[in-house]
């Protein structure tokens, strides 16, 4: 444990943030696997503007749902 009392306050955030990253990254993934297109890009959006996921990922997995959600041209 840190006996510094700045980087005490330091692990107090970072554990914070992990744990509300975590959760925002777990309900993306179920919003994935079952929700509405609309409500899928609005979390992934408001992910990268929180710095949660980086733009191209989020870019990537917004393309990888519309090519599995797409139905196929022929």
């Amino acid at each position: 444990m840190a006996n510094i009392k700045s980087s005490i306050k330091r692990i107090r955030i970072s554990e914070r943030n992990r744990l509300r990253n975590q959760s925002i990254k777990s309900r993306i993934k179920t919003l994935l696997k079952t929700g509405h297109v609309d409500e899928i890009y609005s979390y992934i959006d408001k992910a990268v503007s929180k710095g949660i996921y980086h733009p191209n990922k989020a870019a990537r997995m917004k393309s990888k749902y519309d090519r599995s959600h797409s139905s196929p041209t022929q």
